[in-house]
């Protein structure tokens, strides 16, 4: 046989093989179902029989348990009854002792009560007689002073006839005296009066003076040695900072160009800030005159935007200006903030602040107030804290003491009455207030602190090169000091020395005693503080002396 014969032969086999044996497999598979099916008849019968007996078996054990229950039931409720019975004669019986025990305890008690009324009209009646005892003592007593009172308009007639002749024997002897002395008694009185007057100055200025000079040897010291730990505690540097009030500009051209066509550019600018902008021949130079610092700073900051941007026009102007304008308002209000931060002063009204920062742009002989207001607020705090006091309360009305000076072109006043109205306005504490006020002396300090800030306000302003001034306005300062020195009865000459902060007196011996020399000090130091402005103190010093000159030939 051929080789693929053989191969075919052995497929059909395997074909052959394959197909029996899945006719054998699905015989036996036929006799598995329906031996199942059978074995499952079988389970689900022989399943009912045993869930019909369990329930049975159930039932009955539910009846006897039933059972059992009613009749533990029955059991239980004739207990009850028969515990509730004897419960209930038993509070019966309870009930008839306590109702009896009352009415006992009420009747001990009305009686005890019938012994204490009989007791309380026996002491009613024994007051009664003694009231009746003290009437009767009284009256007697009233009889006894009608007598006395008697006795005594007796002898006011007998004192009054006393006075008249006495008056009379007074009138005779002033008559003689008036004749012996050639003088009324009025004018007696006057001179006796005068000479009392003269006698109790000399001894008020001799005890004043006394009292001055103790008073220097306890504290002068003591002042100096607070002052100079603050002012060597105060480490800040020298007040050089300026209000700007000119603008550079890159080339003379420039001038023409913020001018415009007719004077249209500087007018729009002039009329929206409010200042007078000064061309002249200065090269490269322009001049903002204004006497309002914040609308001088406004026009500044507007200069320098319109230089730098190179568009300068009317329309352009308007936008430069309120953008400046809100620029100046915003360093305002950080300047506020920064100098509440800096000395540790929280709660201060924002719109307070406002004015604070304003101080910026303000200045006082050349001194910056803002940095003059820091400045009195740390000499203010050292002291204040040197002497156990309230540190953050002195920064506060330090700070405060000038703010009047942030709105004095707006505003009508002195810079201490719009610095007391803020203040007021705003709800700051009495001290504070109170501070701002009499800081120039114009009311009595009502409190330490009020004295200190004043004493840091002349620190700062009296510190060398924290204030600068025209030779003019000094030479009319000298000039007007000398001038009040001699106004005075008494005084020969008068010198200013350094600087105007002291002032020599010169008196005529004649006429000026050394008592009265003390007193002339004080009533030129009162009127240099009336007539005079001027920075930090003045001293006063009274000079009189007695030269004795003799030639020898």
């Amino acid at each position: 046989m051929e080789t693929w014969q053989i191969i075919l032969l052995c497929v059909g086999c395997v074909v052959l093989a394959a197909v029996l044996t899945f006719l054998v497999m699905k015989v036996i598979a036929s006799n598995q179902e329906k031996n199942a099916g059978s074995k499952a008849k079988s389970i689900v019968e022989q399943a009912s029989d045993n869930a019909r007996k369990t329930l049975e078996e159930a039932n009955e054990k539910a009846r006897k348990t039933l059972d059992d229950a009613k009749e533990k039931y029955r059991v239980i409720v004739d207990d009850a009854s028969s515990k509730a019975e004897s419960i209930t004669r038993k509070a019966e019986q309870e009930g008839k002792h306590s109702i009896n025990d009352y009415k006992r305890e009420v009747e001990q008690d009305l009686k005890e009560r019938k012994i204490q009324l009989a007791a309380q009209e026996n002491k009613v009646n024994q007051r009664e007689q003694n009231i009746d005892r003290r009437d009767l003592a009284l009256i007697e007593r009233e009889k006894q002073i009608e007598k006395k009172i008697e006795v005594i308009e007796e002898k006011i007639k007998e004192v009054e006839k006393k006075d008249l002749l006495a008056q009379e024997k007074l009138d005779s002897i002033e008559h003689e005296i008036e004749k012996v002395a050639s003088m009324t008694a009025e004018q007696a009185k006057e001179e006796l009066f005068r000479r009392v007057e003269d006698k109790t100055k000399q001894e008020m200025t001799a005890y004043i003076k006394q009292q001055e000079e103790e008073a220097k040897e306890t504290v002068e010291q003591r002042v100096k040695d607070l002052l100079g730990f603050a002012v060597d505690k105060y480490a800040q540097e020298v007040v050089s900072e300026r209000t700007i009030s000119t603008v550079s500009l890159p080339s003379d051209e420039m001038k023409g160009r913020i001018i415009g066509r007719e004077g249209r550019n500087i007018r729009t600018i002039e009329q929206l800030t409010g200042v007078d902008i000064i061309i002249d021949d200065t090269p490269e130079v322009i001049t903002v005159s204004c006497f309002d610092p914040i609308r001088r700073e406004t026009a500044r900051l507007a200069l320098e935007y319109l230089i730098k941007d190179g568009r300068i026009q009317p329309g352009r102007i308007e936008e430069v200006v309120e953008k400046a304008r809100m620029d100046v308002q915003k360093s305002t209000h950080e300047a506020g903030l920064n100098a509440a931060f800096k000395l540790g002063l929280p709660r201060i009204n924002k719109d307070l602040l406002d004015f604070v920062g304003r101080l910026r742009y303000r200045t006082s002989y050349g001194q910056n107030v803002l940095d003059h207001s820091i400045q009195v607020a740390y000499l203010a705090g050292i002291m204040a804290s040197e002497l156990g006091l309230d540190a953050n309360l002195a920064r506060r009305a330090g700070l405060l003491h000038d703010v009047g000076k942030a709105a004095d072109f707006e505003q009508d006043g002195s810079h201490v009455e719009i610095g007391v109205k803020l203040a007021k306005k705003y709800g700051e504490p009495d001290v504070v207030i109170n501070a701002i006020e009499s800081h120039h002396g114009d009311c009595e300090a009502n409190c330490i602190i009020s004295h200190l800030v004043a004493a840091a306000d002349t620190l700062s302003a009296a510190r060398p090169g924290a204030r600068s001034e025209t030779l003019e306005n000094y030479i009319q300062r000298i000039e007007k000091l000398e001038e009040v020195c001699k106004s005075f009865e008494g005084v020969q000459s008068s010198f200013a020395m350094q600087s105007g902060r002291e002032v020599r007196v010169m008196v005529v011996p004649e006429k000026i005693s050394d008592l009265q020399a003390y007193q002339l000090a004080r009533d030129i130091r009162d009127k240099i503080e009336t007539e005079m402005t001027y920075p930090g103190q003045i001293k006063v010093s009274v000079v009189r002396e007695v030269r004795a000159t003799e030639v020898a030939k």
